[in-house]
């Protein structure tokens, strides 16, 4: 299993993958400086630290965090849609499932990076606003945590996706037209806890009910994010099983 994500981390490299990691932290540190909420909020007993996790994660968590993990597995799966790449993948010593599963985990693993830049942007944005209020570390981390845990399901569904159709175009059209929705989605009490693609801005929420897990409810962690991360990978485990190449 190592030798194939070690194969595929290869590939990336040669993708121009840095970029398109940095981009979102780079929209949220330029987003956490120019947003003017510290002026709203004057006066108010908050920690500062909070003006800038309430303006980055909206625009953030909202849409850039679930449309670039779908750029993510358009990309690693392009050199296989090039010149019969699945014949020639498929031809080696590996088995299906775990060239699927390699696929994933790499996805996951680039999604926690930009996480941590994520992170590192919003303390890059408090040590130039000068905050000096003490950094709340455990809701912060449950926020980027609880981001990266949103993608689970996300993930598996695009790179399902991704190997389905050789077009890059195809599986992100698909990723906007869901993603757009949620902007709607939040604001609903019947549609939003439900709704897959508005969980990354649900679960890095820091207004959310901090006693609960990741600010949602056990419930619907368990039912909507691991659900549909059951769902969507075994679909997508079990459509690549039977891929004609």
């Amino acid at each position: 299993m190592w030798s194939i994500v070690s194969a595929e981390w290869f590939k990336l490299r040669k993708s121009k993958m840095v970029p398109i990691i940095l981009a979102g932290p780079i929209i949220g540190l330029f987003i956490g400086l120019t947003s003017n909420l510290e002026s709203d909020m004057e006066g108010l007993p908050i920690n500062n630290w909070y003006i800038p996790l309430f303006s980055m994660n909206l625009t953030y968590a909202l849409l850039f965090l679930p449309l670039i993990t779908g750029v993510f597995t358009g990309i690693i799966c392009r050199y296989e849609h090039q010149s019969g790449g699945w014949k020639q993948l498929l031809a080696l010593p590996v088995t299906r499932g775990k060239v699927f599963v390699a696929k994933y985990v790499l996805v996951m693993l680039l999604v926690m990076a930009m996480q941590l830049l994520y992170l590192c942007s919003m303390l890059a944005v408090g040590m130039i606003k000068g905050y000096v209020d003490p950094f709340p570390m455990e809701i912060v981390w449950k926020s980027i945590v609880g981001g990266w845990v949103a993608t689970l399901p996300l993930v598996a569904l695009q790179l399902w996706m991704s190997i389905m159709f050789k077009s890059f175009a195809a599986p992100f059209a698909v990723n906007v037209i869901f993603t757009l929705p949620s902007i709607l989605a939040i604001n609903s009490k019947t549609i939003g806890p439900y709704y897959p693609w508005a969980q990354p801005f649900a679960m890095m929420y820091v207004g959310g009910n901090t006693d609960d897990i990741f600010f949602v409810p056990w419930e619907q962690l368990i039912t909507v994010v691991g659900g549909g991360f059951l769902l969507f990978f075994l679909g997508g485990y079990l459509y690549f099983q039977r891929k004609a190449v």
